[in-house]
């Protein structure tokens, strides 16, 4: 398997009040799958009903996208909704229609 086989996300998940989650994984569909249906009662997620996929960002090499994790957790709040309009400025859920 060569390395442009691979893919992996940096997402932002957003709750119907505003909080913003910021993750990454090697398979987007099914890591929100597992957000939205709130196998972990304890995790961040669960507890502020971050649901809403409202940005996504791709990358086939693993450090890259870790470090651009830590990058956006870093922004400020201002910054992160910037980002977001840049992709989504409606803010749609963007797995909306996903399984």
């Amino acid at each position: 398997m060569s390395k442009n086989d691979y893919c992996f996300s940096v997402y932002i998940l957003a709750s119907a009040s505003g909080t913003l989650y910021v993750g990454v994984t090697n398979d987007l569909v099914r890591r929100v799958r597992e957000h939205r249906e709130g196998r972990n009662i304890n995790s961040f997620t669960h507890q502020y009903q971050c649901r809403h996929l409202v940005y996504h960002d791709e990358s086939p090499y693993v450090l890259n996208a870790i470090e651009e994790e830590k990058r956006i957790k870093n922004m400020s709040r201002l910054e992160k909704e910037t980002l977001i309009r840049t992709m989504n400025p409606q803010w749609n859920d963007l797995a909306k229609d996903w399984p």
